[in-house]
């Protein structure tokens, strides 16, 4: 039997492909499919959720809390949640998450990349992967999975010098 995985995306780096009219990478289209096709998901059924396709610089409360209202109907209707979601804003989806939701009936996490797939030398892929393995392994809760690194929020944030997410230490 196959263990069901909720996929939503919201669009960011991660997704940004490069629009040669334009001559800018820009959230346009999807490239989730291609890169879940690119991988042996044994024993795994994604369920695809396309929820929005912004840079997280444009999304809005709102748009936080649709993410995080989607993000727990769908971790109790699946063994867990994978968000993807652009890095400059997604410690705030996953604070949101915490906030309304509390601690999910199934793992919810959160992933994005620093460099969009399209770039040759790129992080999504693998944090993609990663994330994919993550809610399978973890216990409920809210979660950030890249760069070989697992975080639970609250207490995620962006470290822009380092390209990657820390957790806060006490203040």
């Amino acid at each position: 039997m196959k263990r069901r995985i909720a996929l939503i995306s919201t669009g960011g780096t991660i997704e940004k492909t490069y629009d040669e009219l334009s001559g800018v990478l820009a959230n346009q289209v999807s490239v989730l499919d291609v890169m879940l096709a690119s991988l042996e998901l044994r024993g795994v059924e994604v369920q695809r959720v396309s929820l929005m396709n912004k840079d997280s610089l444009e999304m809005t409360p709102d748009d936080h809390t649709l993410i995080a209202e989607t993000a727990g109907r769908l971790a109790r209707q699946t063994a867990g949640v994978v968000v993807v979601h652009g890095t400059d804003r997604l410690a705030a989806s996953g604070d949101r998450v915490v906030e309304l939701v509390g601690t999910p009936a199934s793992p919810v996490v959160f992933t994005g990349a620093m460099r969009p797939y399209e770039l040759r030398s790129t992080d999504a892929l693998q944090n993609l992967t990663e994330a994919l393995l993550a809610v399978q392994l973890l216990a409920p809760g809210v979660y950030v999975a890249m760069h070989n690194q697992v975080l639970s929020f609250p207490g995620v944030t962006k470290d822009k010098v380092a390209g990657t997410f820390v957790k806060a230490g006490p203040t």
